[in-house]
């Protein structure tokens, strides 16, 4: 009988010592739990919290300034006597940079991708990738001056009566920094697709290069999709290269030859003088960056629509 109570006994330890283990390690997953979902709502708040800024001072700025003057305008002289707020000077100057910068990065980074993924060997990836993506990581203000000191005199050399200030010269090297975006992105989406899918193609009867163009780019085009998104976005949002660069001049004109202003230049302009809070001049920064958060914001959700589209159709 003593027997039977101690082995009843022993049992009873085992499980309560089992249940508090168990029981551990639900508070200690609890936590994990916890400091993750903290760490995505710091990301959420913070986005959160730049909108809630930009609306709020933004807001302030349309209580003076109509909004069809903001969007009609063709004058941009916010801290002139003779005031004018028309966006659309910033916005010609922002679209045509970033039009002539994704001209250089989507074709040179997409065939720098497919060589690497479909066409390089091993050991050259291996030293490649990694060069190519030191080039991000050079400061923009470096960018900048080669641009005006490297890149300009040659333009002007091929093109005399280009300025000494350019979109085109800012453009040229803003995407040369935006390669290794849209390259690294974009191989890394070919190396995902499956060796089936190259296989059945060899197995037809096509080539490495009918392969590499007409199954593996279209089968991650998902992913490649996105890289673009991405460099679409590096390039709106830049903002040394063009000040240092195109000139910093509002001029609304869609000619790559010719310096103008950008959004992010001019914001950079004003956040550094001294202008009091709350004037318009003060304010036309926020309103600035709205109409650059909502271009980029349209840019994403049109890249979001062309990954799901290509994703169910591959």
């Amino acid at each position: 009988m003593s027997s039977v109570m101690t082995d009843r006994s022993m049992i009873a330890a085992v499980t309560s010592a089992r249940l508090a283990k168990r029981r551990s390690r639900h508070v200690k997953e609890l936590v994990i739990e916890m400091l993750l979902l903290g760490a995505a709502l710091v990301a959420v708040l913070t986005t959160l919290g730049i909108v809630y800024v930009l609306f709020k001072e933004s807001w302030e700025f349309f209580k003076h300034v109509p909004l069809k003057d903001f969007l009609f305008d063709t004058q941009w002289t916010p801290l002139f006597d003779d005031a004018h707020f028309g966006i659309i000077v910033l916005l010609s100057g922002t679209l045509t940079s970033s039009l002539v910068a994704l001209a250089v990065a989507i074709p040179l980074g997409t065939i720098i991708a497919i060589y690497l993924s479909e066409f390089a060997s091993p050991r050259v990836r291996e030293v490649c990738k990694p060069v190519l993506e030191m080039l991000s990581g050079v400061p923009t203000i470096v960018y900048g001056y080669f641009a005006l000191l490297f890149v300009s005199p040659i333009l002007q050399w091929l093109i005399p009566s280009m300025p000494g200030f350019s979109l085109l010269s800012a453009g040229l090297v803003m995407g040369i920094m935006i390669v290794p975006y849209v390259a690294s992105l974009s191989e890394d989406a070919m190396r995902a697709v499956p060796m089936a899918l190259r296989e059945g193609a060899y197995a037809m009867g096509s080539t490495r290069y009918q392969t590499a163009v007409k199954v593996v780019f279209p089968a991650a085009f998902s992913g490649v999709a996105a890289a673009y998104i991405l460099g679409i976005s590096r390039a709106v949002g830049e903002t040394m290269i063009l000040a240092v660069a195109a000139g910093m001049q509002p001029n609304l004109t869609f000619n790559p030859l010719e310096p103008a202003a950008t959004i992010t230049a001019y914001i950079v302009q004003v956040a550094l003088g001294d202008l009091p809070h709350g004037s318009i001049g003060y304010q036309t920064i926020f309103a600035a960056g709205l109409t650059l958060f909502l271009v980029t914001l349209s840019f994403n959700i049109l890249g979001y629509f062309l990954r799901k589209r290509y994703r169910e159709a591959y």
